[in-house]
């Protein structure tokens, strides 16, 4: 398993090839920090030891033995030891495909599905699953994906509503909207606040709000979570470290690899290798 931050830490990031719509965290962590970011997907944390003590918009959840971490997509969050030993954890995190798809064949709920609650106790529920991944390392493709819908079925039906949609009425907030589909589009070499305002016609200060209001998160650091995100496509799709770098605006490559480790708890390079990536061009 990779290495992450100290010889009492360690992490495993991997994807199961019979689940391509799932990726599956699991490690040991005691000074990693993970910085505000958010997923595609959702996230299904399940605590084996110590504690993990979870920002979210609305405060920090203590996540411990027995308990499961629901987050949804695009919802930005924190992650750091709750307590001296740190934490161990196996996490999932489907695709909202996935979710959905489950939603539409066994509950009532339809459109895009979420949770209200964050933190629950439900230990079958945690129990379900590190047995996901205890079946995905076995190579037992019919019960990790019987378990998987399982588990997601348990949470839906005790736990699921509809998520409201993204609707933009004020300026501010499609304002907002247009500056990350700039930051999207120019990634590689983004224009200053006061740049990108005066494009969108309002104040780097109003969008700075604006902004922060609709993602989370001030422009700045939604761009290294969005660039790391789009490095880790790249990767997937077997190009170089030090290639994703420079094509999502990062200097080099320890400079991606620094945010990178930061965000998804491994390396770039490990990251590729646990999940089997060739990589193009050699």
């Amino acid at each position: 398993m990779a290495g992450a931050n100290g010889a009492a830490e360690w992490a495993r990031h991997w994807q199961y090839a019979a689940l391509p719509d799932l990726d599956l965290l699991r490690a040991r962590y005691v000074r990693h920090t993970f910085p505000r970011h958010s997923h595609e997907g959702y996230v299904f944390g399940a605590v084996t030891g110590g504690v993990e003590d979870v920002g979210l918009p609305g405060g920090t959840v203590h996540a411990v033995p027995g308990t499961v971490v629901m987050i949804n997509p695009e919802v930005p969050h924190t992650a750091r030891s709750g307590a001296p030993e740190g934490w161990a954890y196996s996490t999932l995190y489907p695709s909202a495909q996935v979710v959905n798809d489950i939603a539409a064949e066994v509950t009532p709920l339809r459109g895009t599905v979420g949770f209200a609650e964050t933190r629950v106790t439900d230990p079958h529920a945690s129990r379900l699953i590190t047995e996901v991944h205890r079946a995905a390392e076995e190579g037992n493709a019919l019960a990790a994906d019987s378990l998987l819908r399982i588990l997601v079925t348990r949470l839906l039906s005790r736990h699921g509503s509809p998520l409201p949609g993204l609707t933009a009425h004020t300026g501010g907030a499609r304002n907002a909207v247009r500056a990350r589909a700039a930051l999207e589009e120019r990634m590689a070499d983004p224009p200053t606040l006061e740049t990108l305002a005066a494009e969108l016609g309002t104040g780097p200060f109003a969008l700075l709000r604006a902004f922060k209001k609709a993602y989370g998160m001030p422009p700045h650091t939604w761009l290294t979570d969005a660039r790391v995100r789009r490095a880790r496509h790249m990767l997937d799709a077997g190009v170089a470290p030090a290639e994703a770098a420079t094509a999502v605006g990062f200097t080099d490559q320890p400079h991606l690899n620094r945010h990178f480790t930061r965000i998804v708890g491994v390396p770039p390079g490990a990251y590729q290798r646990e999940r089997g990536v060739l990589r193009t061009g050699g």
